[in-house]
């Protein structure tokens, strides 16, 4: 089997079923995201533990690149601490948008993103489950509800 065909298959898994899809209440931390420019919307929730994510869910609609990445996402990060979280987002959002990207196969499963920086159009469907992420991250305020947009 092709890295291609590996990676294809990693994200129509994590479409076809996400891991971690669902509510959370209570939750230390609610963010909406949207992508105007697709419609896909999503929210993410948090529980932290002192500064470890404890746990994490997604809920809304998009893309199967949205809710794959939504669904890797989700499962990265839960166990890791708030900062430990915001270097990985860093580290995805090179993978996705830098195409001299480097160390791939240290990311794991979250190495199947690297395909969409071939379609830049479905760069903003792959990281807004990120951008939330790391607002929900910053803000951490129990029941807040900002939104944020991948503009």
């Amino acid at each position: 089997m092709e890295l291609n065909d590996l990676y294809r298959d990693v994200i129509l898994d994590h479409n076809r079923r996400p891991r971690n899809f669902g509510g959370l209440e209570p939750a230390d931390a609610t963010v909406e995201g949207f992508n105007p420019m697709c419609g896909d919307r999503l929210t993410v929730r948090l529980r932290l533990a002192d500064d470890t994510i404890s746990d994490i869910r997604f809920e809304g609609q998009g893309c199967a690149i949205s809710t794959a990445s939504a669904s890797l996402m989700t499962e990265a990060v839960k166990g890791k601490t708030r900062a430990e979280a915001l270097q990985l987002f860093d580290r995805v959002h090179q993978l996705l948008t830098d195409d001299a990207a480097t160390g791939e196969e240290e990311l794991g499963k979250l190495a199947a993103l690297s395909g969409v920086r071939e379609y830049p159009a479905r760069v903003k469907c792959a990281s807004l489950c990120w951008h939330t992420l790391a607002s929900a991250l910053k803000s951490a305020h129990p029941q807040a509800l900002p939104a944020v947009s991948t503009e």
